[in-house]
């Protein structure tokens, strides 16, 4: 199968080094760094071409005769991306967080020959597979509940964090209202709002609204939850002082700067671990009952394939979108369309080849 992969970043370098070994793919990376093209891995792609990628026409002229495209390039990209996927009768995946991306890709979708998959990561992505896959076993839902992290293993300085995954992403899903559920009711909430703490394996840490983490998810089960709603989690802090960025010193109204500085002072790690777990609580058999699902997921130092290290975003990240083609590719997706990730069984994500990198990961025993 011939896999354009736009974007040759750390998430793109991960998913051509794994589509390429797995020798079932044929892949061409395209970026416009030549750069970022001479960091691949001898053995991570079959081509490499260094394509403008805002620039429509030349973008699809370079998706001329690829069967797929998997789209790892920045959120504002997408929709763009997207659009020359269809005029070049090509499958569509990516992994964008972008609420109105989603929307606007769900449109193109509408009648076309060919396949559109967005939001194939962690979140939104890995996350809504296994609340939907927990929904199923209820009668009735009451509770669905999301929680994402994707931290730093050594946190040093006042914010906590580290950068291990897109600065534009992170602003991003802080910046946009976030859909959610509450009493049957569809309804959009600030982002930043909605704090809780909770304690897992015996660290302390802190949750609140972001955007994008539900994925269609809302639409999935609309009239059948009471309640629905994702956040991101983080250490405790985090969220105060990026308020205080963002809200009282009007950040929010100038982006690029937040970036900037972002990018300037705070290190990025390899060294990170990705905190994943759902609840979901209704009846079954006429109980109350409340099952959860709880991972973490930690980077790989040393892989045992003999290659670079891996951040734990890297391995999920590019599981997840990895994982989607393979099944697509075995037909167990829809062919054509738009996909939702919640189509996808987790069955038969955690059996793929590449989705066993969730599985394979660190069961959570309790959560405090």
């Amino acid at each position: 199968m011939r896999i354009a992969l736009l974007g040759a970043g750390h998430i793109g370098q991960t998913i051509a080094r794994l589509l390429q070994r797995c020798g079932d793919y044929q892949v061409t990376v395209i970026d416009r760094s030549a750069q970022a093209l001479q960091l691949l891995a001898p053995d991570a792609a079959s081509a490499t071409r260094v394509i403008d990628t805002g620039d429509a026409g030349a973008l699809r002229q370079a998706l001329q005769g690829q069967d797929a495209v998997l789209n790892a390039l920045p959120y504002h990209l997408a929709t763009l991306a997207a659009s020359a996927a269809r005029e070049a009768h090509c499958h569509y995946f990516d992994l964008t967080e972008d609420v109105a991306a989603t929307r606007a890709i769900k449109q193109l979708a509408e009648g076309a020959a060919t396949a559109f998959m967005p939001q194939c990561g962690l979140a939104p992505g890995f996350i809504g597979i296994v609340a939907n896959h927990l929904a199923q076993g209820f009668e009735t839902l009451h509770d669905v509940k999301m929680r994402v992290g994707a931290l730093p293993a050594f946190p040093t300085n006042s914010l906590k964090y580290n950068l291990t995954w897109s600065v534009d992403g992170l602003i991003n899903e802080y910046c946009h209202p976030c859909e959610a559920i509450r009493e049957g009711q569809n309804i959009e909430v600030l982002p930043l709002e909605g704090l809780e703490h909770f304690s897992l394996d015996g660290t302390e840490y802190e949750a609140f609204n972001t955007s994008g983490g539900l994925g269609t998810l809302c639409e999935t089960l609309a009239g059948r939850v009471h309640n629905l709603d994702y956040k991101s989690v983080r250490y405790p802090g985090h969220r105060f002082l990026m308020k205080m960025l963002l809200e009282e010193l009007n950040l929010n109204k100038d982006q690029e700067t937040l970036k900037e500085i972002m990018r300037r002072s705070i290190p990025s790690t390899m060294q990170d671990v990705v905190l994943v777990f759902v609840t979901v609580s209704g009846m079954k058999r006429g109980a109350l009952v409340q099952e959860v699902f709880a991972r973490k997921i930690f980077a790989e130092r040393a892989p045992s394939d003999g290659g670079e290290p891996l951040s734990a975003i890297q391995i999920t990240t590019a599981a997840g979108i990895c994982a989607a083609l393979d099944l697509f590719r075995e037909g167990k997706l829809p062919q054509r369309g738009f996909i939702r990730q919640e189509q996808v069984a987790l069955p038969d994500f955690l059996a793929n080849r590449f989705g066993a990198a969730y599985q394979q990961s660190r069961q959570v025993q309790s959560i405090g």
